[in-house]
């Protein structure tokens, strides 16, 4: 494993590079790192070069501001990330909020990114009304981490309903889980939060007929919410297929990595 810190449009990202081959970008979600895809970088590393970066506000990348955390800021970052480090266009994968990144990113900078993996993700809210609760609801999250602080707020995450599922993971990856959350910034989160939420991303359900690379969506069996996303996402879509895990909820990369593994491993040939 070979760590770097790459400076990308003024800001230095924190970035893990592994392997050798066709490259392979894996984005993170909320309150996750670079090190989310610990559990898959042996295996992935044996076909790919696996670039795996701290977003803004995560791990060791920092945020300076809201302002620098949203969706057509950082997509850029990845896009010159690819254009530095892969010798060729990418396949990006994006989980939950790395998801909705990695597809913003394959639509306003198709030229840099061979194929498309999204679990768990989505193309935003539809209507203006949403967007607008979603970021005040994203606002009163924030705050409660600056008011609060990081553990207050982790231990009220890991009540969401979303992540209900994780109580059949083994003790010791669900200690593993809230190290790693906990090892983040709560300004840092914010500012994600603020900049990058579902709220204050445009909606991007109707580009996606447009977005003509090989697609592959991922979701867990025991996520309605976002199986039926990816179901309509497939259908909007010209070339995407759909699986769906077994026994997974919101996070299959986490709760199966053995079956996430092999569905991405079959999907990239």
């Amino acid at each position: 494993m070979t760590s770097h810190t790459i400076t990308l449009n003024d800001l230095t990202y924190h970035v893990q590079i592994d392997g050798d081959g066709p490259p392979l970008v894996l984005l993170h979600g909320f309150t996750g790192s670079s090190a989310s895809w610990s559990a898959h970088v042996e295996s992935f590393a044996r076909r790919y070069r696996v670039i795996r970066p701290d977003l803004p506000g995560h791990g060791r990348t920092p945020a300076p501001s809201d302002a620098r955390c949203t969706m057509a800021l950082v997509a850029r970052d990845i896009a010159d990330l690819i254009a530095q480090q892969a010798d060729a266009p990418a396949t990006l994968l994006g989980y939950s909020m790395g998801g909705r990144l990695a597809l913003y990113v394959a639509l306003h900078h198709p030229q840099h990114i061979a194929a498309l993996i999204l679990e768990s993700a989505s193309p935003g809210l539809v209507t203006e009304a949403e967007r607008a609760a979603r970021r005040a609801s994203d606002d009163a999250l924030a705050q409660h981490l600056l008011d609060d602080g990081l553990r207050a707020f982790v231990d009220a995450w890991e009540r969401v309903p979303l992540f209900a599922s994780h109580a059949r993971l083994p003790a010791e990856v669900q200690a593993a889980q809230r190290t790693a959350r906990l090892s983040n910034d709560a300004q840092g989160l914010a500012h994600s939060l603020r900049g990058m939420g579902t709220g204050s991303q445009p909606s991007l359900w109707d580009a996606l007929p447009t977005c003509a690379l090989p697609v592959l969506l991922i979701s867990g069996a025991d996520d309605a919410k976002y199986t039926a996303i990816a179901t309509r996402m497939a259908d909007a879509m010209p070339n995407a297929q759909h699986v769906v895990i077994a026994d997974s909820g919101h996070t299959a990369h986490l709760e199966q990595p053995n079956a996430f593994r092999a569905a991405v491993e079959a999907f990239g040939g």
